[in-house]
């Protein structure tokens, strides 16, 4: 009966997980350039039950086993094993702002190879983005809304002096300050970038390579336009209603385990 409550109680908590997620996404289903991460549900591994008089485990391999000792596997729920990124272009939109750049992707040499802005935090560290909202702060840099430095081909600073400023379809940023080429990283495998806030990733795989010039890697950057999410917003709700309704039935399931224990306890076996 225990393995029951148990199984019921990890769909319970794989659904509440899975709602964060997804709420998470909804959330920024506005943010520019936001990428909505997927979940995975895994099954806990199987356990093997077999016979307290049987010396053998039974096992898909050993189908010999006398019908008394052929007892099975059981599982013992379900977990959230982890959330990914979508890494899919989202729609590009006009905006009329000279600091807000699209970077929309062409083809690629690898199956999730993507395209990303180079971007400096406040520890000096290079992360990826594809927030496209800039801005040019006081001192005359280009940085993000969050006030991290955007960067050149060379993972220098950009330094624009002024919001009147061209980019060119290759990245090439014009001002009357200097001219630079927009730091691009190209990512063989995307898959292996880490959320880090701040619509930032950081990288935990393969090396990032110069989308400038790499082989076969294409893309373009518009100016005055900005990468919209790729949430898709009646998707998300739709799951988020049929994963509120799959917690529903694992919290039945668990209340009638809880009425069944609760006779077995205290009622079972009265002397009246």
């Amino acid at each position: 009966m225990l393995r029951g409550y148990n199984a019921a109680g990890a769909g319970m908590i794989a659904q509440q997980r899975y709602q964060d997620t997804l709420s998470n996404n909804m959330s920024n289903a506005l943010t520019p350039g936001f990428k909505s991460d997927r979940s995975t549900l895994r099954a806990f591994p199987e356990m093997l039950i077999r016979a307290y008089d049987s010396q053998n485990i039974p096992t898909q391999n050993n189908l010999k086993l006398p019908n008394n000792h052929r007892v099975g596997a059981i599982n013992t729920g379900v977990y959230m094993q982890e959330d990914t990124p979508l890494f899919k272009q989202g729609d590009v939109r006009e905006t009329g702002f000279s600091t807000d750049l699209a970077l929309v992707n062409g083809e690629m040499p690898d199956e999730n190879g993507f395209n990303f802005y180079m971007i400096q935090n406040e520890d000096g560290d290079v992360r990826y983005t594809r927030n496209g909202n800039f801005t040019v702060d006081s001192e005359g840099y280009l940085t993000t809304s969050d006030g991290h430095y955007v960067l050149d081909a060379d993972e220098n600073r950009i330094q624009t002096g002024t919001e009147e400023f061209q980019v060119t379809e290759n990245g090439q940023v014009i001002s009357p300050f200097d001219t630079t080429l927009l730091g691009i990283a190209y990512h063989p495998n995307a898959n292996d970038l880490v959320k880090e806030g701040n619509n930032l990733f950081r990288n935990e795989g393969a090396a990032v390579q110069d989308a400038h010039t790499t082989a076969g890697v294409n893309f373009r950057v518009e100016q005055g336009q900005l990468e919209r999410s790729n949430v898709d917003p009646e998707q998300v709700m739709t799951e988020m209603m049929r994963s509120y309704r799959l917690f529903e039935i694992n919290q039945q399931v668990v209340k009638t385990y809880d009425q069944s224990m609760d006779i077995a306890a205290n009622q079972v076996g009265r002397i009246n």
